[in-house]
């Protein structure tokens, strides 16, 4: 495990505020970001998953029951482990505690590897993606969601209306990669900022094929269930990658 590897996820405090989050039905995870990825998934069917940063192991247990041969989540968090384990545990699935820039290490090759949120976290894109790239099987498919560019470059966020209606957003140093520290839920969460080239041209370099890019924009129903992420038009909040390995 690299002891550079921010393990936020353990703090008490963030995992407790984290829990509650994604416990509301009308998150933005589910409502913009987990529709949006699952319509790019293939069929699993047979398939080795691999599931990078898996949390509570919810993704992991639907690959399973979509009839994945075997399914590795693979997460920094104790914390968040040891509620996929009691929860999602499964004879085909397998929960592991490491960094997942350490991808290489995990034994055997997969068709799928997924990650959902998490690859804003890696500080060294261009070595992850190799190490992606040589853990997929030939015409293995890569499939990650992460914070959308402009997001990771927000400074103050929204600028709003009279009415308080977002009507802008802010950036700061779009063109500057690297750490960016933010509040979110707790003081000081880091994260990695990196431009589009700053994420797609490493994965070419690597080898991959990119199949497509999706930047999430609400839908009617979202916009229904939570009327103001409709500012989320002005700056999509999440990036989709889909790629190939041939």
């Amino acid at each position: 495990m690299s002891d550079k590897s921010q393990n936020i996820f353990n703090d008490p405090e963030f995992f407790a505020g984290y829990s509650a989050l994604r416990g509301q039905s009308d998150n933005l995870n589910v409502l913009i970001e987990q529709p949006e990825i699952k319509k790019l998934l293939p069929d699993v069917t047979g398939k080795r998953v691999l599931d990078l940063g898996c949390g509570y192991g919810t993704n992991c247990a639907e690959f399973a029951a979509a009839g994945a041969s075997r399914v590795v989540g693979v997460d920094l968090s104790e914390k968040m482990l040891s509620v996929a384990r009691s929860e999602h545990g499964g004879e085909n699935i397998t929960f592991l505690q490491m960094d997942m820039n350490d991808v290489d290490r995990i034994d055997g090759k997969f068709d799928l590897i997924f990650s959902s949120l998490a690859f804003h976290y890696v500080e060294d894109f261009s070595s992850f993606a190799k190490k992606l790239y040589g853990k997929l099987d030939d015409g293995g498919v890569l499939l990650f969601s992460q914070e959308h560019p402009l997001n990771t470059a927000g400074d103050d966020g929204f600028n709003c209306d009279e009415n308080g209606n977002a009507v802008s957003f802010n950036l700061r140093d779009y063109a500057i990669p690297g750490k960016r520290k933010v509040d979110w839920i707790v003081t000081g969460v880091e994260k990695y900022h990196r431009t589009f080239s700053g994420i797609l041209n490493p994965l070419i370099e690597a080898g991959f094929k990119i199949q497509k890019l999706v930047e999430t924009t609400p839908s009617k129903e979202a916009i229904a269930i939570r009327p103001r992420v409709v500012k989320h038009f002005i700056r999509p909040i999440y990036l989709l990658v889909l790629a190939k390995k041939d």
